[in-house]
């Protein structure tokens, strides 16, 4: 169960990993103000109503396009240190206490603890079902 358990948290942290460095591109097509097509990874195809560019300069009318493109860039973390050469002061006394306390955390203890084991019940002055008159039927 032990080494089933590490193996999928070591699946789970490569997907942390290969995630939070992954960077990708989002294209986003409007037409009219209103969201079309969406595309990861690849350049949104469109609505099929740009307007084309005329043929001479000249003889053009200008209309304004109704269709307009957008790309969101999400940029990956690319600050990973993968040397641990330099650790600071704080960063070593978080490791050795994590250890310590992981250590101690599986240590069984030698005698049954029992906190009700000095626990005396209070006495009775009054009967309290007499004073509610809830009696037991």
């Amino acid at each position: 169960m032990k080494k089933f358990f590490h193996k999928i948290m070591s699946l789970v942290m490569a997907f942390v990993v290969l995630f939070s460095t992954m960077s990708f591109t989002m294209n986003m097509h409007y037409c009219g103000g209103a969201l079309v097509e969406t595309a990861i990874f690849q350049k949104a195809k469109g609505c099929g109503m740009e307007m084309e560019k005329p043929a001479i300069e000249g003889c053009s009318i200008t209309k304004k396009n109704c269709c307009d493109d957008k790309q969101l860039a999400i940029e990956g973390q690319d600050e990973l240190q993968l040397q641990f050469d330099k650790i600071t002061f704080e960063q070593q006394v978080f490791i050795t206490s994590f250890i310590h306390t992981y250590i101690n955390l599986f240590e069984g203890f030698d005698k049954d603890i029992t906190s009700y084991e000095k626990y005396e019940p209070p006495l009775v002055i009054r009967r309290i079902y007499k004073i509610d008159e809830t009696y037991l039927i």
